[in-house]
């Protein structure tokens, strides 16, 4: 649509970051698997379709793993429909169900990616299973509404329903209240970010808060969104199309709230302690590096890594890479001590 926000162009376009070389058939894959179809407006839905087949189904997902999984419908938030998630627990007599007592395992709430328009919860779930084997976590995967149909902040208070509805069912769900963590990557990353804003603002204690290469800046002007214009995984291009389908004609307006946008947040204290993770060579590098930057600058805990030659997504993609590997081991580290595990 023509009248739609676009960042005013640079006089000089930034040369991109160059990749990593043990990186690139990764990302010839996740370009070919995940991003055949041009998204654009017109082409939300049948991207939307795309990504349903490329997502594994739960029952895939879970065979011959130690977990336990279910479906649920929970409330939604005030006046808008239930929300359906699913609940990841370790298998019993598990190695995960072994390592913490009854009523203590971590909860971690699991939210999707997909620009704000695509995916399942099952693209989170995977993660959460993960989660179960190796640190004997209760999951839950959120299905959160979807833009343009559902504008934003539809997608975070979903969200903070399954948040808050896990805190106020920790009894049954076997997990410890004070050890519960939100996660989630790209627009995940961003609604993770905003769930634990609104965390803060309505009193839920959070643990922790898992932020990888979030979407959390609908102005989309950093010198790095414009180095992947038109290059990489998700490139500035999909990204204006996420945010105009999340914001519609309040983007990059003062109209922008907080929890549609976190990089809009003035205050950023007393939030819960972050990990945020990002590639050097996505769009979302600088504004992940400025929202880490922000939360020390007020007196808060973050942890940030930026990893050297990393497109968006490189650590599933490029499971094998030396990066990769150290990507993941950081990752790994941080849910240990977060989780106490």
């Amino acid at each position: 649509m023509t009248d739609r926000y676009r960042a005013p162009e640079p006089a000089v376009r930034p040369s991109p970051v160059p990749y990593d070389p043990e990186l690139e058939p990764g990302l010839a894959a996740f370009l070919d698997l995940v991003e055949g179809i041009p998204l654009r407006e017109h082409t939300i839905l049948e991207n939307r379709a795309h990504f349903e087949t490329v997502i594994p189904s739960m029952e895939t997902q879970a065979e011959g793993r130690a977990v336990v999984w279910e479906d649920r419908l929970i409330p939604g938030p005030a006046g808008s429909p239930e929300v359906e998630v699913t609940i990841v627990r370790p298998a019993p007599g598990s190695p995960g169900a072994a390592l913490h007592g009854a009523g203590s395992a971590p909860g971690v709430l699991g939210i999707h990616g997909g620009g704000y328009m695509l995916g399942t919860r099952f693209f989170e779930t995977s993660e959460l299973i993960d989660l179960a084997e190796r640190f004997g976590v209760v999951g839950v995967g959120v299905e959160y509404r979807l833009a343009p149909e559902h504008p934003a902040p539809a997608q975070a208070e979903d969200c903070y329903a399954a948040l808050a509805w896990m805190a106020d069912h920790a009894e049954e769900l076997e997990i410890d209240p004070a050890r519960i963590v939100v996660a989630g990557a790209s627009a995940g990353g961003g609604l993770a970010a905003a769930v634990s804003l609104m965390a803060r603002d309505r009193g839920i204690a959070l643990a922790g808060q898992l932020i990888g290469a979030p979407m959390i800046d609908d102005r989309n002007d950093t010198v790095s969104s414009w180095q992947y214009d038109g290059l990489g995984a998700w490139d500035r291009n999909n990204n204006d199309c996420g945010w105009d389908a999340m914001l519609g004609a309040d983007r990059a307006t003062d109209r922008v709230h907080p929890y549609q946008a976190p990089a809009r947040a003035t205050d950023l204290s007393g939030l819960a302690p972050a990990y945020l993770e990002v590639g050097a060579c996505e769009v979302f590098r600088d504004e992940t590096v400025g929202y880490a930057s922000r939360i020390w600058a007020a007196g808060g805990q973050a942890e940030l890594h930026v990893w050297a030659g990393g497109y968006h997504g490189f650590s599933g993609f490029s499971p094998d890479a030396t990066v990769s590997q150290a990507a993941n081991a950081a990752r790994d580290s941080w849910w240990r001590r977060v989780l106490g595990c």
